[in-house]
């Protein structure tokens, strides 16, 4: 994944830094995120949540499948562009926007996804653990993330050392006794590198589901 270069890293987190990113070209591929769409295609569909939107394509993704889909982003400018492309596809989902560093879980869903969201420590933390509060009875929560073995992946322009983390570090933060499935995941794939050179991403996964 690219990033706008900021000469502020704390830039990188406000509402402003990505209004100005996603007003200009495409920034992501417009793929769903593989690890997204192998787990949620096991699922039933049902109520999600795609915390960290961005410019939809998991929420256009997932509300393609079936499901009903809220979207949360930091930047209205993003969400606009998401209710845009939806509403051209004929497909209906919520857009809410909300700022990670304040969010707290007000309600539950079947699937709760958060893909790739860079924050420090202990944001972080207390983001993993709002987005484990929004999942509901049975349903499925999915983070995934950068390893700290993955060196080809940073947001450009920031020494954020601590946005990375293994899938098992969010395995343990959450209670077995609440949780029937707790897998914390290290997983190769393959991708193009800003030089359209093949390279391999390393990510952490965690994917627990909540019990009945």
């Amino acid at each position: 994944m690219t990033h706008q270069h900021t000469e502020h890293p704390e830039d990188y987190f406000t509402r402003e830094f990505w209004d100005e990113r996603y007003s200009g070209e495409q920034v992501w591929s417009g793929n769903p995120n593989p690890h997204l769409v192998t787990y949620a295609a096991q699922l039933p569909p049902g109520t999600a949540l795609d915390f960290g939107s961005g410019e939809g394509a998991d929420a256009i993704w997932l509300a393609e499948q079936g499901w009903q889909v809220t979207a949360i982003d930091i930047s209205p400018v993003a969400l606009e562009g998401v209710s845009v492309r939806a509403e051209r596809l004929g497909l209906a989902l919520t857009c809410r926007q909300a700022d990670a560093f304040e969010w707290s879980a007000d309600q539950t869903y079947d699937l709760v996804s958060a893909q790739f969201m860079h924050l420090p420590r202990p944001a972080l933390t207390r983001l993993h653990q709002e987005l484990a509060a929004s999942v509901g009875p049975g349903g499925t929560l999915l983070i995934v993330g950068h390893h700290p073995d993955d060196v080809g992946h940073a947001p450009e322009g920031t020494t954020f050392d601590d946005i990375r983390f293994t899938g098992d570090e969010v395995a343990s933060t959450l209670d077995p006794a609440e949780w029937a499935t707790i897998d914390g995941l290290r997983l190769e794939r393959e991708w193009i590198d800003r030089d359209g050179r093949p390279a391999v991403a390393v990510d952490a996964v965690l994917r627990a589901v909540r019990r009945g």
